[in-house]
């Protein structure tokens, strides 16, 4: 039987999960390619050989999304799998009708058949949006359970932006190693703070190898998603994190309404900042989409280091770049803290250079707030120049809401102050309620 000429769709993560779950050893399929969106400069690269099975001996080639259609023409493409996540649902079947208007069908896998089994009890964090608050819910969890004396491995949704034969199986304990890796700015902030904390954290391209590897010294697995993206675990507990900042959109991104309906318990996060009348729309919303789940709800409560720094400042806010550009946030920690301490954001636009520039004119619907991109040296440059062009410009002091210590990896030439955030549960069940079957699970054997 010829096999199904197949192009998965993708952002260097999901594809290549999928990829190597349900097409890499079946011989139904002949996955021609993947394609690259979301992600600056993942394109052009090949998913290597020692990654790709003996099926694709020379590898699979990647290639930019905004060629779909002639992809489609040249490669005699049948089959398009869509493998990436924080998507409005109109955005998907815009893929599916460019798909289709081409000849090809257009699949969305169920995550059931991405999912590996675990030997440990697995928790998974998951949201309906990038920005929603699964980091700080994730620490939270970490931290109930490693109280309970459990031996707590995080494992982190992908980023192999680099060398994918160097990045099969990775594991994230020290500075030492995220320097060891190469990392850019966006996994320095999922991994640096749980390493600060002393949890170890894997991740990499190779997720059944990952896991075997985490398994060993984990009494418990903790999935910590990426974007709105559904669990590569099957988990014991799943919590779904939702964002009233953004109502509705439980609804109406995709895969984020999946882990909304398949939650067995759901976060409304940043009650206190969010509007009323918003935060009714959410819990209605979760009413319908799944009544079942017991629904907690948490504030998401700002510190400043140093909020001297910033009181009645001319700031700019340098927030985590993938909330802002995928996630459509339009501020962050960073400009909340400024502007309750009385402080005047400036907008970066018009002192903005190279790739940093390029992302305001992509994404234009971003506030006067700078987003942390870093996903190669040259963007790690782009943003430090365009700092240092703020101070020209009269900036006074610099708000820094990424999660990270920024301050290692480019100059700042003025007065600067982390801000942070952290999850406090108001309303629901406790996180010891929540986690109360994963700990008699992991519960160390008696004597």
């Amino acid at each position: 039987m010829p096999r199904i000429r197949t192009l998965v769709l993708g952002a260097a993560g999901r594809d290549f999960h999928d990829f190597n779950l349900v097409y890499r050893d079946d011989v139904s399929y002949e996955v021609v390619g993947f394609t690259a969106q979301q992600i600056p400069h993942i394109s052009g690269r090949r998913y290597p050989p020692e990654l790709s099975g003996p099926l694709y001996p020379e590898g699979i080639p990647i290639y930019e999304e905004d060629r779909l259609e002639s992809l489609v023409r040249q490669l005699r493409v049948e089959l398009c799998v869509m493998a990436y996540s924080d998507l409005s649902h109109v955005q998907v079947m815009h893929l599916a009708s460019r798909c289709n208007a081409v000849g090809a069908d257009f699949v969305l896998l169920a995550p059931g058949r991405t999912m590996l089994r675990s030997r440990r009890p697995v928790v998974a964090i998951c949201a309906s949006r990038t920005g929603a608050g699964k980091s700080a819910t994730t620490r939270a969890v970490v931290a109930v359970l490693r109280q309970a004396g459990r031996r707590v491995v995080v494992l982190r949704h992908p980023m192999p932006y680099g060398n994918l034969a160097a990045q099969r199986v990775q594991r994230f304990a020290s500075e030492e190693d995220l320097l060891r890796h190469k990392v850019t700015i966006e996994e320095r902030e999922e991994y640096e703070p749980h390493i600060a904390a002393g949890t170890v954290v894997y991740a990499g391209v190779d997720y059944a190898a990952i896991l075997a590897a985490a398994e060993e010294e984990a009494d418990v697995v903790v999935w910590d998603g990426g974007n709105n993206d559904t669990p590569f675990i099957a988990p014991d507990v799943w919590l779904t994190v939702v964002d009233p900042h953004r109502a509705g959109h439980e609804l109406t991104y995709y895969p984020g309404e999946t882990n909304t309906r398949m939650a067995s318990a759901i976060l409304i996060n940043k009650v206190d900042t969010a509007e009323p009348r918003a935060l009714e729309q959410v819990r209605q919303n979760l009413r319908l989409l799944n009544p079942q789940a017991p629904v907690l709800e948490g504030e998401s409560p700002l510190s400043v280091d140093d909020p001297a720094v910033l009181r009645g400042a001319r700031v700019l806010a340098v927030e985590d770049g993938p909330t802002l550009t995928h996630g459509g946030m339009q501020y962050g920690a960073a400009a909340l803290a400024a502007r309750a301490l009385g402080a005047e954001l400036v907008d970066p636009r018009p002192f903005a250079v190279g790739e940093i520039a390029a992302t305001f004119a992509r994404y234009g619907d971003l506030g006067p707030i700078l987003p942390a991109l870093g996903y190669d040296e040259a963007q790690l440059r782009d943003l430090e120049a365009t700092i240092a062009r703020g101070a020209e410009a009269g900036v006074q002091a610099i708000a820094i809401g990424t999660p990270i210590d920024l301050g290692r990896l480019v100059r700042l030439p003025l007065p600067a102050t982390r801000v942070r955030y952290s999850l406090r549960l108001v309303s629901g069940p406790s996180l010891e309620e929540l986690l109360r079957h994963v700990l008699e699970a992991s519960a160390p054997a008696r004597a």
